[in-house]
């Protein structure tokens, strides 16, 4: 399993808009073109001084179903214009973790 990071980081004054818009219509987006090997996306949120930084955390079984994302440039970020309009600024390169143990309780 693969985990894939980006971050991105809004105004105070933007950061519900962006919130909303992620929940709507990007991630909805991304499962429509239902991705084989795409399990699910994460969203996290925290105040950080004068900005507000949003982390997605989406899952792939491999890089081969993150290639199907993204093309063979996959490590490049996912940002629709709707979402630029939002951002203050945000990574331009996503990361990829392999997943090598977890722990459920």
């Amino acid at each position: 399993m693969i985990a894939r990071l980006w971050h991105g980081y809004t105004l105070p004054q933007n950061a519900a808009a962006y919130e909303t818009l992620l929940r709507t219509e990007v991630f909805p987006s991304i499962e429509q073109k239902q991705i084989k090997g795409y399990r699910k996306i994460s969203l996290l949120k925290r105040p950080l001084g004068e900005e507000v930084e949003f982390i997605t955390i989406m899952l792939f079984d491999d890089l081969v179903s993150i290639k199907n994302f993204m093309g063979e440039d996959y490590e490049r970020s996912y940002v629709p214009e709707k979402a630029r309009a939002l951002l203050s600024r945000h990574d331009e390169r996503s990361q990829h973790y392999e997943i090598i143990h977890e722990v459920r309780y």
